[in-house]
């Protein structure tokens, strides 16, 4: 059902997360015209939770979908990012609480940064170089998977 999964989970010691069947977002990747490899970023809205630092787009996972499934909803309600413009290439569960939240990276390419649109979610999208993503003020959950991700992005390449 559409939307079932809007709603926090908590945690025993009283943290929360978004996505009552866990959560995933959308890494995307590509090349510049000169050859720098660029991925998709989400300055997220003050109003929205970790609000005004930068992610991936991303968001609750409904009951019937696959992560992937949800990754590449949200990609294209906050960026404009339709499916057939990417090619999935890894599953990352990048993180897991005790009450069995997780969330789920999906890491996928396309050949040339894609335009975007941003949704009332983000503040800007920007194809940002790997290499300068330690640069920008991170939302905690992507800064902490950040280095495993920049692996996967690495192995994949």
């Amino acid at each position: 059902m559409r939307g079932d999964g809007d709603g926090w989970v908590f945690d025993p010691d009283g943290s929360r997360y978004w996505g009552r069947h866990g959560a995933a977002g959308l890494l995307l990747r590509a090349r510049r015209a000169d050859g720098v490899a660029v991925v998709l970023l989400q300055h997220r809205a003050v109003w929205s939770h970790q609000g005004g630092t930068w992610a991936l787009p991303g968001g609750a996972r409904d009951s019937h979908e696959s992560v992937v499934d949800t990754a590449i909803r949200e990609a294209d309600e906050e960026a404009g990012i339709g499916h057939h413009d990417l090619a999935v290439r890894l599953e990352v569960v990048t993180a897991e609480t005790a009450s069995g939240w997780t969330y789920t990276t999906v890491i996928a390419d396309v050949e040339s940064p894609l335009a975007t649109v941003a949704n009332g979610e983000s503040t800007e999208l920007r194809w940002v170089p790997t290499a300068d993503v330690d640069s920008l003020p991170l939302h905690p959950g992507f800064a902490r998977s950040w280095a495993t991700l920049r692996a996967h992005l690495d192995a994949l390449a």
